[in-house]
């Protein structure tokens, strides 16, 4: 199998040479090679200078990649013959991006660990997506997953377990079975503890013996209990990481409980990785209409000039489900829904959409606008949030029970299973416009969008047609991340006739419509990127902090001072005080209407 895609959607894995006149992906950045190809230009033998060692011929660069330096010579002729038989060449201009390029691409291999393979996430998100990026031909062409947990298991045992969530749901290919048999073939299991060296060396000699003396990229996905982050990640470093190539590690959320765990997790991880190591996951990131959030505003002259307190209201951002916790009640007890979808989920969201234009789509270059974002938002305040918690409801002649009558959650718990916010951006751009945040679990349907509430139309000719309610003549940009993705806009448009009647209309980009390919799930494109080392949708340390800064005040208020939450309905729309709370600021829930 190659290790450039076969198909168009799917990047490169590695910077590696372009045939003639075509343009190659470097992660998100591309460079066109317009009249020859590397290969033309390289001989059989390059010299190259390096001052390791260890690896000679090659130059370490950041996170563990290798790079050919090539001597430059006065008089700018493509090759000089050196000693030995060598060649000193001199790239032109417009191959000064290419020479970071991997000369040890066909050497090295991708090495991916699932730690708590045997468990739920790891069964129904992580090997579904690992093959599907294979099957997309999407991995390099040299790779190995191991699985490693607790359990006894072999490697049969471990394919026969995910081989019954594996699906070509894709395209259904005619090669689906024989594509399924080559991953599972790849896909071995280790058996260990999470906190002991000599399991996880082990593991290393089990690795080494499947890398078969290339270059070793080693990626470890902990889809483990938090409070075991840091022992697994201290024996994955100490005993298992790679000797010549890159080691990165894929951690899960919660990321603490506040800022002081979440401070003590990161100083905890930094003793064994660097921060270019860590790659803190939120998957609601990889959805494929956040990443097309900042696609939408910046790449369209018709929003940007309207995204700011001149023309827009307010900005909802909206989670819910319409099922309860399910027996896993036990482990969100622990957390509520505010930590579990609001400080991480929403908030991320919500500093793509109001963020500055990056200087470029670098990683850094975004995280570093997100972060301005978080860091000028006003702390939250008691006053300006609502929790609430399902109670049982009887519905059609169907029982549904509560929150606490779910046997792993203590019969007096206070915590929120329903909980709405609203905050506020201090700066030029913002100030003013409420970000009115809503998530809860057994409500009425399951959605998450984004709603942008524009403006009323200063001395709107048509107001009489409105009547009193003038929201209703209001225009709103709605992005349905989930479930039946689509971007709609709401605008007003005469009804065909003699008479004046004016009525509201959505000009519909519906996804499933529009494009006949399935979406990917987010779990691919993020383990994608964490293989090539693509760091724009992942977590950075201080976007961490940033976020935590504004949620543990209130959080401590709330479980300090034992606040009771309000009571709704399983079923329901969710507590009445979410309606107060939008009124407060002179707005209203938006996917409330008769009309959504």
């Amino acid at each position: 199998m190659s290790s450039l895609s076969s198909s168009t959607h799917c990047r490169s894995y590695s910077s590696s040479a372009c045939p003639a006149s075509s343009s190659c992906n470097y992660g998100h950045h591309r460079t066109a090679i317009s009249s020859i190809s590397l290969k033309q230009l390289l001989p059989r033998k390059v010299s190259v200078q390096s001052n390791t060692k260890a690896r000679p011929n090659v130059v370490p660069i950041k996170d563990g990649a290798v790079a050919a330096t090539v001597a430059s010579i006065e008089n700018e002729t493509p090759s000089n013959k050196l000693g030995d038989g060598l060649l000193s060449i001199t790239l032109p201009e417009e191959f000064k991006d290419t020479a970071s390029f991997d000369i040890n691409k066909d050497k090295s291999t991708v090495s991916i660990t699932v730690v708590g393979a045997s468990g739920d996430l790891a069964k129904k998100k992580i090997f579904p997506a690992l093959f599907a990026l294979y099957y997309e031909d999407c991995l390099p062409e040299h790779f190995t997953i191991f699985g490693y947990a607790r359990s006894k298991m072999t490697d049969a045992e471990l394919r026969n377990m995910i081989s019954r969530t594996l699906t070509c749901r894709i395209d259904k290919r005619e090669n689906c079975d024989e594509k399924m048999d080559q991953f599972l073939n790849r896909c071995f299991y280790h058996s260990g503890q999470y906190d002991s060296q000599n399991n996880f060396a082990e593991l290393d000699k089990k690795l080494k013996e499947h890398e078969g003396g290339r270059i070793s990229n080693r990626l470890f996905y902990l889809s483990i209990p938090p409070n075991i982050f840091t022992a697994a990640v201290r024996c994955a470093s100490l005993s298992a990481s790679s000797a010549n190539g890159w080691t990165r590690v894929i951690v899960e959320k919660p990321f603490g409980r506040d800022s002081e765990s979440s401070a003590a997790l990161t100083d905890a991880l930094k003793q064994y990785l660097e921060e270019d190591q860590i790659f803190r996951i939120d998957h609601y990131l990889g959805k494929e209409l956040v990443e097309n959030l900042s696609v939408l505003r910046f790449s369209n002259l018709i929003f940007e000039p309207l995204w700011s307190r001149q023309y827009i209201r307010s900005v909802q951002l909206i989670f819910s489900e319409d099922f309860g916790t399910e027996g896993r009640g036990g482990y969100f007890d622990n957390y509520g829904i505010i930590r579990d979808i609001m400080q991480n989920h929403l908030l991320q969201i919500l500093a793509l959409f109001a963020m500055e234009t990056p200087v470029s789509l670098d990683a850094e270059d975004i995280r570093n606008e997100k972060v301005k974002v978080l860091r000028s938002m006003r702390p939250l305040q008691l006053e300006d949030v609502i929790i609430g918690q399902y109670k049982s409801h009887t519905k059609g002649g169907v029982s549904y029970p509560g929150y606490t009558d779910d046997k792993t959650v203590p019969k007096d718990s206070l915590t929120p299973t329903f909980a709405a916010a609203a905050l506020f951006i201090d700066n030029a751009r913002w100030d003013g416009v409420p970000f009115l945040m809503k998530a809860g679990k057994a409500l009425h349907n399951k959605r998450a969008e984004i709603r942008v509430q524009f403006r009323h139309v200063p001395g709107n000719l048509y107001n009489r047609n409105f009547g009193t309610d003038l929201d209703q003549a209001t225009n709103e940009l709605v992005i349905r991340v989930q479930p039946d993705e689509a971007i709609y806009l709401k605008i007003n448009n005469k009804v065909p006739g003699l008479g004046m009647r004016l009525d509201r209309s959505n000009l519909n980009l519906l996804y499933a419509a529009r494009y006949s390919k399935e979406i990917p799930d987010a779990y691919e494109r993020l383990l994608l990127d964490a293989v090539e080392g693509e760091r724009r949708l992942f977590i950075r340390s201080d976007e961490l902090d940033a976020a935590w800064a504004l949620f543990t005040p209130v959080l401590k208020e709330l479980e300090e001072k034992a606040i009771i939450p309000e009571y709704y309905p399983y079923g329901s729309r969710g507590p009445v005080g979410a309606h107060y709370l939008a009124a407060r600021h002179n707005v209203r829930w938006c996917d409330l209407g008769l009309e959504q």
